[in-house]
């Protein structure tokens, strides 16, 4: 066993303890960006489509419903607030890929993998025109992303010829863009990413959806489905809604549906936003081109820039606690905070002294083959996606579409994808859950620590299209 970068350059603890002192528990995305709120649902009341969930994919649901037809009655219900789960509190890489990367992609869906490249681009592309068309204010950059190898077995993953869209740097070059230490080789892919600032996103989301007719109720939980003839009716506490259509947009909440109950499990992501950078701070590092960040390891990193230039720092610790259960508590872990920290300074040791103003955590819906499933139930009346696993800020939208072609019940080019008609595997009910998931956390920080070996079981895991990471 090797030791990584982190280890082998882990700053003095002193500086890590400095560096958290005045942390907050608190999302940044969401204190920045305070959305009009939407009343609880009192009373009954009919809707040609109900969807329940306002994070992106239920917002994406409803704007692109009503550009469908205009006339159509859509009513959201969020048991919370518009976008306060994992809409607001990812990084806020606007992906184009719908597979969860090329690897995934080609391991699963070889024969089609280059047409979901296109339509992952179209969609992407699409947000872009939707973010003008409605005057979408959500700090969106269509800035790329910048791939790192932080460790000398890393370079090779990154090399091959230079294209427009995708450039090798070497050393010389990835420390030009981005000056870190650690930096050993990097791949700026220029257009398959923009950066946005995910709460402003779902707030304004949800203007588009209102102004284009929809309705959105907040703290209205669905606690259950019923048939009622041609129709479905959706329970709240204090209403209900009966609708001809329904969308399931849940994420990493346990399913209404019993079917899909062992298809995800919720998995705990931790990020580090820090103050503003100052004149002199944002010089010591560069970044001019404002990419989005993230390394090559199985546990990595991702980090960006804000429009007010902080540095949003998340990833490596992917947390699955014991029973799938989302806690509140969960949220808050020192442990993992302190290895961000370090692990910052291990990237941008210039910027000692740097104070992080907040700490947060999210949960992802992770499924087994990576990335959205989608399907009908209650006879083509309801649709859902869900299983992002980290991946789909820029897929939701994509999922709109692919729900909303179902609940048509016509057959398109989006439905008749091999990666839209199967399922993934279910995990396996508990304790046999936590048992193999958190194996497989132990192997995959083997192979970090191995210059990317992998041992038999993720040899296995990998030959049976099973996949976990962070």
């Amino acid at each position: 066993m090797t030791t990584t970068i982190f280890e082998r350059s882990a700053p003095a603890d002193s500086l890590v303890h400095e560096a958290l002192r005045d942390s907050r528990p608190a999302v940044f995305w969401l204190e920045d960006a305070p959305g009009e709120r939407a009343p609880r649902l009192e009373g009954d009341r009919d809707a040609d489509l109900a969807i329940v969930g306002g994070g992106y994919t239920g917002l994406w649901t409803a704007i692109r419903a009503l550009e469908r037809n205009p006339g159509r009655r859509v009513v959201v219900l969020e048991a919370k607030e518009v976008g306060w789960a994992a809409s607001g509190r990812n990084g806020g890489f606007v992906e184009a890929s719908l597979t969860h990367g090329e690897a995934n992609g080609e391991r699963r869906w070889p024969d089609e993998l280059a047409r979901l490249n296109e339509l992952g681009h179209a969609n992407l592309d699409a947000i872009e025109a939707t973010v003008a068309r409605y005057r979408v204010d959500a700090d969106f950059e269509r800035t790329g992303t910048l791939s790192v190898a932080v460790e000398p077995h890393q370079v090779e993953w990154l090399e091959g010829p230079s294209t427009d869209a995708s450039r090798f740097l070497d050393e010389n070059a990835v420390r030009n863009e981005i000056h870190s230490p650690a930096f050993l080789a990097g791949r700026w892919d220029t257009r398959e990413t923009a950066l946005v600032h995910p709460g402003k996103l779902a707030a304004e989301l949800a203007r588009v959806a209102r102004e284009l007719g929809a309705e959105l109720f907040e703290h209205s939980p669905v606690r259950r489905l019923d048939d009622d003839g041609g129709a479905v009716v959706l329970h709240t506490d204090g209403g209900t809604v009966r609708a001809s259509r329904v969308v399931l947009a849940t994420n990493a909440f346990p399913s209404l549906l019993k079917r899909n109950r062992l298809m995800t499990v919720p998995v705990y992501d931790y990020v580090l936003m820090t103050e503003p950078l100052t004149a002199a701070q944002l010089a010591s590092i560069g970044w001019i081109n404002r990419q989005g960040l993230a390394d090559l390891a199985n546990q990595f990193h991702y980090s960006r820039l804000t429009a007010d230039n902080r540095i949003l720092f998340g990833g490596y610790d992917a947390i699955y606690f014991a029973g799938g259960r989302i806690r509140p508590r969960y949220e808050e872990r020192p442990a993992t905070f302190q290895r961000l920290a370090s692990h910052f300074l291990t990237f941008f040791p210039q910027l000692e002294g740097v104070r992080f103003g907040h700490r947060w955590a999210g949960v992802i819906d992770t499924s087994t083959r990576f990335c959205a499933f989608f399907g009908t139930a209650r006879r083509g009346r309801v649709a859902y996606a869900a299983g992002y696993t980290g991946l789909g800020v820029a897929a939701t939208r994509f999922a709109a579409d692919v729900m909303l072609d179902k609940l048509d019940g016509v057959s398109t080019e989006l439905t008749e994808l091999r990666m839209v008609r199967e399922r993934p595997l279910p995990f396996p009910p508990e304790p046999a859950a936590s048992i193999g998931i958190n194996l497989t956390r132990r192997s995959l920080d083997r192979a970090d620590h191995r210059e990317g070996r992998r041992d038999v079981l993720l040899k296995t895991l990998d030959a049976v299209g099973l996949g976990f990471d962070s």
